[in-house]
């Protein structure tokens, strides 16, 4: 994080409370009372209102059962920082209101109304806020900000934010979605209370920790309010969640140095501000049909991406072809589609050569392997991770000038593979990697690719200068353009090419989705990051995402399958068989008793095949509700999975329409009847329970 951005942070919270910050920045602090204000100008949709006062302080409210209800109370909501040497950034954040505008729009994003608010500073700084509505996204307004100097005097502007609000504490705690990348792979969902301070932004946060969604969305049991960015390429934003005794506060905050002679002006980035009742579902979604809108959309998945997956990473880098050709008769009996030769094929990351001790026959020895799967009845994926050169291979010898160069000349540091990263948006980069996929798909016959690696969501801003780069944060801004050759090369070469990235704990690049068509669970610590990554993917691919909850060995207890099956992900395995793997540690050899438990379940995932189906995520509160509840809906049945230790009580069953007979489809019994008028069922159970309500009349 940068000192620009700590100081925004800074500035943020003084605003959001009301309070003035000392030097020593305290966890907790008391509050000034906020003066009473009165509006004096209104955008709104009939879903969301955004009140301003005479200062320019804006407040949020939504409707409820046909009454307003007050999310956040008057305050500084958009406003610049200015430079102040090594003291804390001043800021102008009081504009005398000067007008009020409407008028009727047509665009990518349909019909709807925009509101253009004015007002001056002090300074003679004139702001211009632009608030659009469309009737196809009730609650969710894009919001632009220009500033314009009128006054006498230079401003140095170091930064701005837009959507600045607390949500008020309404006294039963607060959830939230943060779109960030961290190397302690924490959480994308976590409860808030007094005293956190996330700063999510979205560049690195480490040397191989960055990018990822850029919204941030906090919500209480009855309402949420959620902001971001909608420009069409990542931008190195902070999206900062700060909690207090009062609330939680979030924004989007930007440093964005600028020097305003008179006369002179700037534009924010396109950002956004919406409210929503339920968990942070519904405000993805929305957020992923917009950018489709703006040209950024997933593609639909080919039917291949939907089969279950055995890879080899249980045998290590140290696994052999032989291990491997062993495995695939298991891995095809248990009805998987897919064979995943993963790390440890490779001499290096950069030259990619094929490892002699392995390959001793070069690529004759790779074409057979591949030809090899697919005669077990199997589809070939291989292990890849592009963009990193590791030292003293012939890459970085002969083509130093790919490297990725920070301000100081010093490459940039992959911590895994003791790598360096190459620059995505040079062209001998891409021209290097495009030929080296086409390999992979046209000479050795591989149905997919495994694309593997924390450092392959965000890249730092490039320096080097025999790129000639228009600006250091082009690297950044074209990593897209990157997959995008990838995508488009493996599609040339095989039309339904799986292509599959897996940023290893990284929230996901929403600006890589659209070049690829199967995403994994990205290295789950837990059996709660396979289901809330489900479900963030869900919303942001959309609802039929090809999402795997990745190996299930990484799951609690190394065999939480239900945690995949339940929530309409993929099934994946790296079992070793007939005998354990050599690596040290190794532990996924597929006893007989672990056997009956993964025929089991993926006999269950190939007969539902849920992820083909339409998450409904709208449905229950991640957070708030318990159990922990998603849904399912495929061919007219909705499928219900619960996940709590331990559960005895009444679960009402959501999104019926209609009568249904209920059905625990693991354990094969029925569970009674329910309907729309009378939704409740009595259930027990420890971990999970996976059901499925079939239509009355429907033969089961």
């Amino acid at each position: 994080m940068t000192a620009q951005a700590f100081l925004h942070r800074r500035s943020l919270l003084s605003l959001l409370t009301g309070a003035a910050l000392s030097p020593m920045l305290m966890p907790e602090m008391a509050f000034a009372k906020v003066r009473p204000a009165l509006p004096v100008a209104s955008a709104a949709d009939g879903v969301m209102t955004i009140e301003f006062d005479a200062r320019l302080f804006s407040r949020v409210s939504t409707m409820r059962g046909g009454a307003r209800l007050l999310l956040s109370d008057f305050a500084p909501s958009d406003f610049v920082t200015l430079k102040n040497g090594d003291k804390p950034a001043l800021r102008i954040d009081s504009f005398h209101f000067t007008g009020r505008q409407q008028e009727a729009v047509a665009d990518a994003h349909g019909a709807g109304r925009r509101f253009t608010i004015t007002g001056r500073s002090a300074e003679g700084l004139e702001k211009t806020v632009s608030l659009t509505f469309y009737k196809r996204y009730p609650g969710f307004a894009i919001e632009q900000v220009s500033y314009r100097n009128a006054g006498a005097k230079t401003l140095e502007i170091a930064g701005w934010s837009n959507g600045a609000h607390m949500l008020k504490d309404a006294g039963h705690g607060f959830w939230s979605w943060s779109g960030s990348s961290h190397e302690d792979r924490r959480d994308w969902v976590q409860p808030v209370k007094a005293g956190f301070d996330q700063p999510n932004f979205m560049g690195m946060n480490a040397s191989d920790y960055g990018s990822g969604t850029p919204v941030v969305d906090v919500w209480r049991p009855d309402a949420g309010l959620a902001v971001g960015h909608v420009e069409p390429v990542p931008k190195l934003v902070s999206l900062p969640l700060i909690a207090t005794r009062a609330g939680a506060g979030i924004a989007v905050s930007m440093d964005h140095a600028v020097t305003l002679k008179p006369g002179d002006s700037f534009t924010t980035l396109d950002t956004f501000v919406t409210t929503h009742r339920g968990d942070y579902f519904v405000t993805l979604d929305t957020y992923r049909q917009v950018m489709a809108e703006r040209g950024l959309a997933a593609p639909k998945p080919p039917a291949a991406s939907y089969e279950g997956i055995w890879c080899a990473w249980g045998y290590d880098r140290v696994g052999t072809p032989e291990e491997v050709e062993g495995t695939l008769a298991k891995a095809a009996d248990l009805g998987l589609g897919w064979a995943v030769l993963d790390d440890g094929w490779q001499t290096s990351e950069g030259d990619w050569y094929l490892n002699p001790k392995k390959f001793p026959r070069g690529d004759a020895d790779m074409r057979d392997l591949s030809a090899k799967i697919k005669a077990a009845g199997l589809k070939a994926r291989l292990w890849i991770t592009p963009l990193a050169v590791d030292p003293g291979t012939d890459l970085l010898h002969d083509h130093s000038d790919m490297l990725l160069l920070d301000q100081n000349g010093a490459p940039q540091l992959i911590s895994w593979w003791n790598s360096f990263y190459l620059c995505p948006a040079y062209q001998p980069t891409i021209d290097y990697t495009e030929a080296l996929f086409s390999k992979i798909f046209r000479d050795w016959g591989f149905d997919g690719v495994k694309i593997d690696g924390q450092h392959l969501n965000g890249v730092a801003p490039c320096y080097n200068p025999l790129h000639n780069h228009a600006y250091p944060d082009e690297s950044v801004e074209k990593l897209q353009t990157f997959w995008k050759c990838v995508y488009d090369t493996a599609q040339a070469a095989h039309p339904d090419a799986v292509v599959e990235i897996c940023p290893c704990g990284d929230c996901y690049s929403f600006f890589n989705f659209p070049y690829m068509n199967n995403a994994p669970a990205s290295d789950p610590t837990s059996s709660w990051q396979v289901r809330l990554k489900g479900k963030s993917l869900k919303a942001l691919m959309g609802p039929s995402a090809a999402f795997s909850g990745d190996h299930v060995e990484l799951s609690d207890g190394g065999d939480d399958f239900a945690s995949t099956v339940g929530i309409g992900g993929i099934v994946s395995t790296k079992f070793t068989w007939p005998h354990e793997g050599r690596a040290p540690g190794s532990n996924f050899l597929l006893t007989p008793e672990k056997e009956a438990l993964w025929r089991k379940w993926i006999a269950l995932y190939n007969e539902k095949k849920l992820p083909q189906g339409a998450y409904r995520g709208e449905l229950y509160d991640i957070g708030f509700d318990k159990p922990e509840a998603h849904v399912v809906e495929k061919d007219g049945r909705l499928h219900y999975a619960f996940y709590a230790e331990k559960w005895r009580g009444p679960v009402e069953l959501r999104g019926l329409k209609g009568a249904y007979r209920v059905r625990d489809y693991f354990n094969d019994r029925d569970l009674g009847a329910v309907s729309e008028a009378h939704p409740h069922l009595d259930l027990a159970f420890e971990h999970f329970l996976v059901i499925e309500a079939i239509p009355a009349g429907e033969a089961a």
